[in-house]
C-alpha cells in the first residue's frame, strides 16, 4: 500500500551475530554444521532460502489440544468445541490409536467419544478410522476431514496412528483442518502423536508423528506416571526441541505462539542438559500461560557459545552513527541531528515499526514533519516479504534507519536470521545513521534486555538476549529515570560486568560516533561500569546531562552537561 507522501514496503526472524572475520568464519561453520545454507544464499529460482534453524515465529496455525489424559475436564471439551465453531463445529473423531488391531473394536470406541462430544451440541461429528496407508490416500475415505472444522485423536497407542496416517492424505487433510483455522486434539497417545518426535513405551520412536506442534516432543500422563526422567532422555537425542510434558485431567492448548494451560494439574515445559547447561523446567498451572516460540529459541541458544562472550567487542562506532533515543518523545534538537547525520532533508530514510504488534503507518511522521522528503516505511514481516529484491534495494539506498516503538523481541523475531541484519549494519559502514527510541534504542545494543514476550519486566530472557549490536559490548535500558530502572541494569551488568550497561531517561539521546557519546534532549544518560579492579568506593553508576560526553571504550566521563530539574520516579 502505497501512503500520501511516503512509499510502504511489507517487512520479519532470527540471527547469529558474531564480532569481526573470526567470529563470522565461525558462524559459516555452525551453519554448514547445522546443515544450513546462510540465509542471504539464493536457490535456484532466485528466492531467498530459510537456513535449517529458522522457524516462524508465529507459531503454526488453527489451535491444537493436548490433552495429558485420564478425565478431560469439562473446559477443556469447552475450549475444544468453541475452537472448532461452537455449535457449527464440524467434528471428526479418530479411534486408530485402540490398542489391537481389531477395526470393529477401534469403531466402537470411536462411536462412544462421538456421543460424548454430540453432548455439547456440535454440528456434526463423523468416525473415520483404517490402519490400511492405501486407504488413508484414498481421497474418498479422507472427504470428511475436507468439511470438518475440528479433528479428536483418542487415546491407546501414539505408534498405530502414526504408522496408519503419517505422510498420507490423511495426514495432509489433517493439517488443513488447521490452516482453515480450526482445531486439531487428542488425549493421551492422541496428544503424543501430535508432535513429530515420539516416545512410545519410554524410547524415541523411529516412525515420527504427525508433527501438528512444530519444535516439542509430546509426553503425557507425566506427573501420574513420573516421565519426566524418559521427557529428559527423550532429549538428550534431541536437544533443539522443546519437552512438554502434560498432567492427567489436564490439557494444553497451542495457539500459534501461545500456551494455555487449561484443567486440574500441571504442564511441564522442559529443555534437556546441552553444553554446560543442566536441564530446565518450567511448570505452568492451570490458567497460567507461556509462548512456545521463546522455548524453542531458548532450546537452540542453550547449544551455542555462551553469551555475551566474556571479551565483547569494545563499544565503538567506526563508521557513521548511532542515535540512541530513551522514549517517552523527542525533542526537536534530536531529530534534526537524527535527519543531519542522515545527510540531510533529502536523504532516503526508512522506518521500521515492527516492535508494535499492530504496524502504526505514522511512525515516521515527525521525521517528515521535520523536514525529511524521503521516508520508507517497511511495515511487514514474513520471511518472503524481509527476502524480497525490493526490499534488499531499499536498504541498500537508505543513509539512514529509525527503529520505532513498542516491545524489542518483535525486532528480533522479524529480522534474525534473514540478510537484514546485514544490510542494517551496512548502512553504518557507508557513514550513514541508525536512530531508534525505547525499543528502538534497546535493539541497537549487543545484549538485548527486557526481550521476554512474557512481559517487560524479565531482563535476561534466553532465547531473546541478542540485540542487533549496532554499539558493541552494550546493554540499553530506557526510560530509565521515570520508571525507576537503575536496579534493574545493575542486575545485568552484575551478572555480565564485560558489558557496559546504558540507561537513558525519557525525551534523551545518546549520539554515538567513534568511540564517543555525546547527550542530548531533556534528560540524563546513565552509564554503568562493572569491570574488575573498579575501586570499592566507586559510584553505582555514571550520570550525564544534555550537553555532557562520554568516552564509552575507556568508560570515562569527558563533560557532565547540565543536571536537568529532579523528576519523580514512576514505577513500572
Amino acid at each position: 500500500m502505497l501512503l500520501p507522501g511516503r512509499s510502504v514496503v511489507p517487512w520479519p526472524d532470527l540471527r547469529f551475530q558474531a564480532q569481526g572475520r573470526s567470529g563470522r568464519f565461525l558462524v559459516w561453520l555452525v551453519l554448514l554444521w547445522m546443515g544450513a545454507a546462510p540465509p542471504w544464499m539464493r536457490s535456484a529460482s532466485g528466492q531467498a532460502t530459510p537456513p535449517a534453524s529458522w522457524f516462524d515465529p508465529a507459531g503454526g496455525p488453527g489451535t491444537v489440544v493436548l490433552s495429558g489424559g485420564g478425565r478431560l475436564p469439562d473446559d477443556v471439551r469447552k475450549a475444544f468445541v468453541e475452537a472448532g465453531g461452537g455449535a457449527q463445529c464440524r467434528l471428526v473423531v479418530v479411534p486408530t490409536a485402540t490398542p489391537g488391531t481389531d477395526d470393529q473394536e477401534a469403531l466402537q470406541e470411536g462411536a462412544e467419544v462421538a456421543e460424548s462430544w454430540k453432548q455439547l451440541s456440535v454440528a456434526t461429528v463423523d468416525v473415520l478410522h483404517t490402519r490400511d496407508r492405501e486407504r488413508a490416500n484414498d481421497p474418498q475415505f479422507c472427504e470428511p476431514l475436507r468439511q470438518a472444522t475440528a479433528v479428536w485423536f483418542t487415546g491407546g497407542r501414539q505408534s498405530q496412528v502414526a504408522a496408519a496416517y503419517q505422510g498420507t492424505r490423511f495426514e495432509d487433510e489433517v493439517r488443513q483442518v488447521l490452516v482453515r483455522g480450526g482445531v486439531v486434539g487428542g488425549t493421551s497417545a492422541g496428544a503424543a502423536c501430535m508432535s513429530r518426535v515420539m516416545i512410545v513405551r519410554g524410547q524415541v520412536w523411529e516412525t515420527p508423528g504427525l508433527g501438528m506442534v512444530p519444535g516439542v516432543i509430546v509426553d503425557q500422563h507425566f506427573v501420574a506416571r513420573e516421565r519426566r526422567d524418559r521427557l529428559l532422555a527423550a532429549l538428550q537425542h534431541h536437544p533443539q526441541l522443546v519437552g512438554v510434558g502434560i498432567d492427567e485431567g489436564t490439557a494444553l492448548v497451542v495457539k500459534g505462539r501461545e500456551l494455555k494451560c487449561l484443567g486440574e494439574s500441571t504442564v511441564h515445559l522442559c529443555l534437556g542438559a546441552c553444553n554446560s547447561l543442566e536441564p530446565c523446567e518450567r511448570v505452568l498451572q492451570p490458567g497460567e500461560s507461556g509462548d512456545l516460540t521463546m522455548f524453542r529459541r531458548e532450546a537452540l541458544c542453550r547449544q551455542q557459545p555462551p553469551f555475551p562472550p566474556a571479551t565483547p567487542a569494545e563499544p565503538v562506532v567506526p563508521s557513521g552513527a548511532l542515535v540512541i533515543v530513551g522514549g517517552g518523545g523527542l525533542t526537536e534538537q534530536i531529530t534534526q541531528r537524527f535527519i543531519e547525520l542522515a545527510g540531510g532533508v533529502d536523504a532516503p530514510i526508512v522506518v521500521l515499526p515492527t516492535a508494535n504488534p499492530r504496524i502504526d503507518l505514522n511512525e515516521g511522521k515527525f521525521l517528515e514533519r521535520a523536514g525529511a522528503k524521503h521516508v520508507t516505511m517497511l511495515a511487514a514481516r514474513t520471511w518472503a516479504e524481509v527476502e524480497s529484491p525490493e526490499t534488499e534495494r531499499i536498504l541498500r539506498e537508505a543513509k539512514g534507519i529509525w527503529f520505532g516503538g513498542g516491545r524489542q523481541w518483535r525486532f528480533v523475531d522479524a529480522y534474525e536470521q534473514t540478510r537484514a541484519v546485514a544490510l542494517f549494519h551496512e548502512v553504518l559502514q557507508r557513514g550513514g545513521v541508525i536512530g531508534g527510541s525505547s525499543a528502538g534504542a534497546t535493539i541497537q545494543g549487543d545484549f538485548l534486555v527486557r526481550g521476554s514476550p512474557l512481559g517487560n519486566t524479565d531482563m535476561m530472557a534466553l532465547g531473546y538476549q541478542r540485540g542487533f549490536a549496532f554499539l558493541p559490548g552494550t546493554a540499553i535500558d530506557q526510560h530509565f529515570r521515570q520508571r525507576n530502572r537503575f536496579a534493574d541494569l545493575a542486575g545485568v551488568v552484575d551478572r555480565h560486568p564485560q558489558l557496559l550497561g546504558i540507561g537513558l531517561d525519557e525525551a534523551t539521546a545518546l549520539v554515538v560516533q567513534g568511540e564517543v557519546g555525546e547527550i542530548l534532549g531533556r534528560g540524563e544518560a546513565h552509564f554503568y561500569d562493572r569491570r574488575p579492579g573498579r575501586p570499592a568506593d566507586a559510584p553505582d553508576h555514571e550520570s550525564v546531562a544534555a550537553g555532557g560526553r562520554y568516552q564509552l571504550r575507556n568508560r570515562q566521563v569527558l563533560e557532565r552537561g547540565a543536571k536537568p530539574e529532579p523528576e519523580k520516579p514512576k514505577t513500572e
